[in-house]
């Protein structure tokens, strides 16, 4: 059910021909209301994608009617030409809804600096086709039409107390935060006010998507929108509601882990006892950042010393020789020498754990990345051909 799980919701996806496999690469997703909240966050980059440039203007009254997605085309650095196809795709949208175009939001995943006429007749047409084929049962095409190198589509549904939130995400490489990371759509019937939906929706993706890094390489087109329609006529507990979006968004920021490009490890970062959340959240990045720790999990080598090399780097507050290390749950280094056995760790398992003790203060933080493999590379290499 994905997007279309919440009361009111309707979604669809289809092929429109922007993607060489024939399979779904255009996908909207409307709000039939009562009420038309929207919020969302971008990418920081500065270097943004027409469809970003757009959506952060419309979505600036808090009134969002529709999201019209595209794979097969990042729409970005393709010149006015390129911003006059993300106007039109909205001013097309908006007419076969009967709706303002500022309301809604275009988002575009895909290669960057590539967009001609064809282009922009793929888009059009497979919004107008995607409007026809509207229906509360069409989250999973919608879902699966904005996957680009993704191998599953990825979706999440929560229910709590009459309400639901429902979402769907793509996301595969060029994973790294900047306020959101790859592209979510997430509808919930929950009675919200807008500023109530956009307070919940950054502190999701602050303790979620944010902490999703991948590979370190931020996007052009990184957008994740909340849609709040009211249908179930429930006004949630404002800390209850928080709590499940950031469950929800958890669930998909997992799923993305888990699906990252040429990946062979899922790696949990944990940083405790950190002297503030933010320094947490930078040892914790400043690890999941450093390539040969990366390739050294790759290769099931507890090399724990390009563990404490990484913190390092960081400014947060720590004695580099009172640091423990833990990876899947043997502690291989304690008050920064060494512990247990290095062959007392076993690597071989997808998921692996790595948790850094800085004995510092209270807080903690934990990011996800993955490892550094053969076939990330390639499939880099390659992407544009």
């Amino acid at each position: 059910m994905s997007v279309t799980a919440p009361q009111g919701f309707e979604a669809a996806g289809v092929a429109a021909g922007l993607k060489s496999t024939g399979k779904p690469d255009v996908a909207v997703v409307v709000n039939q209301g009562p009420r038309k909240v929207g919020a969302a966050v971008f990418t920081s980059n500065r270097a943004k994608a027409n469809p970003i440039i757009w959506s952060q203007q419309a979505v600036a009254d808090r009134v969002v009617e529709a999201v019209v997605l595209n794979s097969g085309g990042a729409n970005c650095f393709t010149g006015a030409f390129g911003f006059q196809t993300t106007h039109q795709t909205a001013e097309k949208a908006a007419e076969l809804l009967g709706v303002s175009a500022g309301d809604v939001l275009i988002c575009s995943t895909g290669l960057i600096g590539v967009g001609d006429e064809a282009f922009r007749e793929k888009v059009l047409t497979g919004t107008a086709q995607a409007i026809a084929e509207l229906s509360t049962d069409g989250g999973q095409s919608a879902a699966e039409a904005i996957m680009t190198t993704d191998s599953v589509s990825k979706t999440a549904t929560i229910t709590r107390d009459g309400w639901t939130i429902g979402g769907m995400a793509k996301g595969a490489g060029m994973l790294a935060p900047g306020l959101a990371t790859m592209l979510v759509v997430l509808t919930t019937d929950a009675v919200l006010e807008p500023l109530e939906a956009d307070a919940a929706l950054r502190r999701a993706t602050g303790q979620t998507f944010d902490r999703l890094d991948s590979d370190g390489c931020m996007s052009t087109n990184d957008q994740v929108t909340l849609l709040a329609n009211g249908a179930s006529g429930i006004v949630p507990d404002l800390e209850d509601f928080a709590q499940a979006l950031t469950e929800l968004c958890l669930e998909l920021s997992v799923k993305l882990q888990g699906d990252a490009e040429g990946a062979s490890h899922d790696i949990t970062i944990e940083v405790q006892h950190a002297a503030s959340e933010q320094e947490a959240v930078e040892v914790g990045r400043s690890v999941a950042r450093n390539n040969l720790f990366k390739a050294a999990i790759f290769g099931n080598d507890p090399n724990w010393g390009r563990v404490l090399a990484a913190i390092g780097t960081t400014a947060a507050q720590f004695d580099p020789y009172d640091v423990d290390v833990w990876m899947n749950g043997v502690r291989v280094c304690t008050a920064g020498g060494p512990d247990r056995p290095r062959e007392e760790v076993d690597l071989t398992p997808r998921a692996t754990h790595i948790m850094i003790d800085l004995k510092t203060g209270d807080a903690s933080a934990t990011i996800l990345t993955n490892d550094l493999t053969h076939d990330y590379v390639h499939e880099n290499s390659a992407y544009a051909s």
